[in-house]
């Protein structure tokens, strides 16, 4: 079950979102969610528009780097994450040619069931916590 948006926003750009994506990415904010939730670094995650895809903070701890979910240019679901740190790099290496990558600023998904809550929720964690 999808958790409900504090931001109408939010839900439209989901909404507006192709049909066949729409649960990939919708499955990606869960786990961002339900990731940051099992962690008392993370605090409270702020679910709010970055360049105009839904992205997550962690703006009361400061532990995180952002994270965004959105179609990217080359597949219909994408997790995001800041190009200018090791995230995707470490990612690779702990499990190498397992996904399809963006250089150094997102893993790509043809489909929902491509999403691996263990690997990808590794990298999520890692994100959350990126600055502690």
């Amino acid at each position: 079950m999808t958790r409900p948006f504090a931001d109408p926003r939010i839900a439209a750009i989901y909404d507006g979102y192709d049909p066949s994506a729409r649960p990939g990415l919708l499955a990606l904010r869960e786990l961002i969610l339900d990731t940051a939730a099992s962690d008392d670094r993370v605090g409270k995650v702020e679910e709010a528009l970055r360049w105009g895809q839904p992205a997550y903070l962690t703006p009361i701890t400061k532990s995180g780097t952002t994270l965004r979910v959105a179609p990217h240019k080359s597949a219909p679901i994408a997790l995001f994450v800041h190009c200018q740190t090791s995230l995707i790099s470490d990612y690779s290496a702990e499990f190498p040619a397992r996904d399809r990558l963006d250089g150094t600023r997102a893993i790509l998904f043809d489909d929902v069931s491509e999403i691996n809550p263990m690997r990808h929720g590794w990298l999520i964690s890692r994100a959350l916590t990126y600055h502690l």
